[in-house]
């Protein structure tokens, strides 16, 4: 295998990774309204990612530098095409960050009130855009001959790219629901698993129909086994869950997430960005890739680091493994 396309594999696994990760992150932002009571259980909704999200948030650091090493006409190229959408996913994430770190710092109703809905929406709207953002990146973009993007924003909104934002957004809250399950005690957790329930079905039908236009219009053999293990694991997810196998649930719904991102890079390969205006303007991983030498470096300093990373953040999740409620809250009225 070439240097350039073991990079796009790397960088769709960091992307993969990044999304299963920062998934249930989303979810559980967007549980804190559709689910939480009270306060106290907005509470504990946060605190089951409270130790992991920032850790999580690396994985798109990484993926972002990478592709501006790796291939750096593509992160031009896909920078100046989706300015705006990821200028307002970044305000959102970093909003997001501040609100979990400073909603205790003071004991008023209205300050907590005000940050809780931050972290609402601004896992809500990336939950969204990101889907659209991928869907329009498979669809292809106006790019030039120049390997410059010469469309505008509304060039992003589509019916397809709109159904992708609705398809990530309800996989994202599903795989949420059911990590919330696993982590949780009382009555929370029965809830959490009803409500998992309902978005699990949606998410099953929208996500399907998603995978299966991309699947018509860009897909391959292997793209489609990428579809199936994606509904089919979608589909497992909703029977563990009703039989209460949080773990299995939340395996499944995991899984739907890789498949997922397994599929939309699929659809993509060989090219990083395909051109509307022409397919022989689309850019493709040989045309974008750095040198071959820097390629290598890359992929030593890879080798060393990855491993490293991998054992750390498991580490995390090992260590705050056990299930919270209610009543492991301190009585304090945050």
């Amino acid at each position: 295998m070439a240097l350039h396309d073991l990079w796009f594999v790397l960088i769709a696994v960091l992307w993969t990774g990044y999304f299963f990760l920062e998934g249930f992150d989303f979810g559980i932002g967007v549980l804190t309204r559709l689910l939480a009571r009270d306060r106290a259980e907005r509470r504990v909704l946060i605190n089951t990612i409270g130790p992991v999200w920032d850790g999580n948030e690396v994985w798109l650091l990484t993926a972002v530098g990478a592709t501006f090493a790796a291939f750096p006409d593509w992160y031009a190229t896909l920078l100046s095409g989706f300015y705006l959408p990821v200028l307002l996913i970044l305000v959102c994430l970093i909003l997001r960050g501040v609100a979990f770190e400073y909603r205790a710092k003071r004991n008023e109703e209205r300050w907590q009130r005000n940050w809780e809905r931050a972290i609402f929406w601004c896992s809500l709207l990336p939950a969204l855009l990101w889907g659209l953002l991928f869907a329009a990146m498979v669809r292809g973009l106006p790019i030039g001959p120049d390997k410059e993007h010469t469309g505008g924003l509304l060039d992003l909104f589509s019916p397809y790219t709109l159904l992708g934002g609705l398809a990530t957004l309800a996989l994202f809250t599903f795989h949420g629901a059911v990590f919330a399950a696993l982590k949780t005690l009382g009555d929370i957790r029965r809830r959490t698993r009803r409500l998992a329930a309902g978005v699990g079905a949606g998410a099953l039908a929208v996500l399907t129909l998603f995978l299966g236009r991309t699947q018509l219009r860009h897909g391959d053999g292997v793209a489609l086994v990428a579809l199936a293990v994606a509904v089919a694991t979608l589909a497992a997810a909703l029977v563990a869950n009703h039989r209460g196998r949080e773990g299995w649930a939340f395996a499944c719904s995991g899984l739907t997430v890789v498949a997922t991102t397994a599929m939309l890079f699929l659809s993509l390969f060989p090219a990083v960005m395909p051109s509307t205006l022409d397919p022989e303007w689309s850019l493709t991983v040989a045309q974008t890739a750095s040198s071959p030498y820097t390629l290598e470096i890359m992929t030593w300093l890879a080798a060393l680091a990855t491993p490293v990373v991998l054992l750390y953040q498991g580490w995390t999740y090992w260590v705050f493994r056990k299930r919270i409620g209610t009543r492991h809250l301190q009585q304090t009225s945050h």
